[in-house]
This record gives C-alpha cells, structure tokens and sequence, in this order.
C-alpha cells in the first residue's frame, strides 16, 4: 500500500497556514496527480534547524552567517526514499515516479524549465510590497527573521503604500499576460494544462493570501481580470478526487 508524502511548508498564523508560493507548487501539483500526502509545517525561523535534521539538501549558497542555506518547500517519499529540495526538482521527480496525469505534457519539462526561470528573472523589482506583507502574516520571531534574511537581497525600506509600489508587479502580469494569448485554450500552452500554469497560480495564490483585500483586488483587476481567473481555474485544476 502506498504510504502518503511528507510535503514540508511553512507556518503562518493565517487560517490553513499556507501562504509561499513555493511550496505551493508541489501542493497543486500532488493534488492534480490524486498522490496522497500530508503537511509538516515548520516556522520560517527554523527552517535550516528542520531540514538538516532530515538530510535534506542546502541550496548551494551561504547566509551571511556562512552557514549553510536550506529552504522549502522539501519533499519526503517514504515509498522510495527520496528526500526532494526545490519546487521545480520537486515537479520533475513527482513526473517521473508518479507519470499518469502528466504535468510535463508533450516533453515540455525542457521549455517549462525555460519559462519559469523567465518568470524568476522578472519577479526581484515587484517583491518588496509582497515582502512586507508576507513578513507580517508570520508569527513575530519568524517575521523578524524572514525580513533579516530577504533584506540581504531585497534592501529594505518595503514600501506597500503608494502606486508606485505596486507598479512593478503590474508590469510583471503584462509580460505573463502575453503567454496566455493563445488562440484556443485558457491554458499557457493552449487547451493543455500544464506546470507552467501551476508557477503562475502559485505566485498568484501567495498574494491572495497575504496582501490586503483592497491590494488582492487591484492585483485581480489587472488585464481585465485575467488573474483571479487563473488561479481559480488552477485551483479548479487540481482539486483532489
């Protein structure tokens, strides 16, 4: 009988605790695939502490410390041993060892591996309004941490208040809104739903999740709608049967 993964995510104090847009992939992704798996939530000021203690891989760089980075989300594969550092190896794996309902469709790990390194290169410029929310929804000691840490290549002041500082993401959504004109299909590669939507979605969902009401409906108002209507349709996606 198959034994559930162990998904490793971060605490928050919102209801349901997830909120990074990381760990998030994996989550679509298990559920579209129906793989059983469960949760451990680990505080953002304990993350290193958490996963050296289960032997999983740093990330190749070093803090300001000079110790060792680790990071989430990391996945736990009783059935095979696998224990999987970074959302996008995580993906890849999951394809491999667990084929049907690919999410790789046509041999496109390749051209996603493309896109999503695309997406991360455009992201830097928008993330100081997320950081200031993001650093808020997480208990005191965590939020202390998170912003010590992402202040190292984020400088601080995060500002969240003015149009200016949401501009950048803004513009972010436009070059994604061009991927999405396809002339069949809701999907970025058309009529075929595949991870790339899932990056998207997940980027989508950690601002749903941690920005004000008022701030999620100026983000969902963007290119008529367009990503309120994404995440839905992801979330639609992947629902667990």
């Amino acid at each position: 009988m198959m034994q559930p993964l162990v998904l490793y995510d971060i605490l928050s104090e919102l209801p349901g605790n997830s909120w990074s847009a990381n760990p998030a992939k994996p989550r679509f992704v298990l559920r579209y695939k129906n793989i059983p798996f469960v949760t451990l939530w680990v505080e953002y000021a304990e993350i290193s502490i958490a996963m050296k203690s289960i032997g999983a891989t740093p990330i190749g760089r070093k803090d300001r410390h000079g110790s060792d980075v680790y990071t989430v989300p990391v996945l736990s594969d009783p059935n095979t041993g696998a224990i999987i550092t970074d959302s996008l190896e995580i993906a890849s794996y999951l394809e491999k060892t667990y084929p049907e309902k690919p999410i790789f469709p046509n041999n496109s790990e390749p051209l996603i591996r493309t896109l999503d390194s695309t997406h991360f290169s455009l992201i830097p410029p928008a993330l100081k309004p997320l950081f200031a929310r993001s650093a808020e929804r997480l208990n005191p000691a965590s939020g202390k941490f998170f912003t010590e840490a992402r202040s190292e290549n984020v400088p601080l002041p995060w500002g969240v208040g003015h149009d200016e500082d949401w501009d950048p993401l803004e513009k972010v959504y436009n070059t994604v809104y061009e991927w999405y004109q396809k002339p069949d299909g809701k999907w970025i590669m058309g009529d075929t739903f595949s991870y790339a939507d899932i990056i998207i979605a997940s980027f989508l969902l950690w601002h749903k999740r941690v920005v004000k009401e008022d701030e999620w409906a100026r983000i969902s108002s963007w290119n008529g709608g367009k990503w309120a209507q994404v995440l839905a349709d992801v979330e639609e996606e992947c629902k667990s049967t």
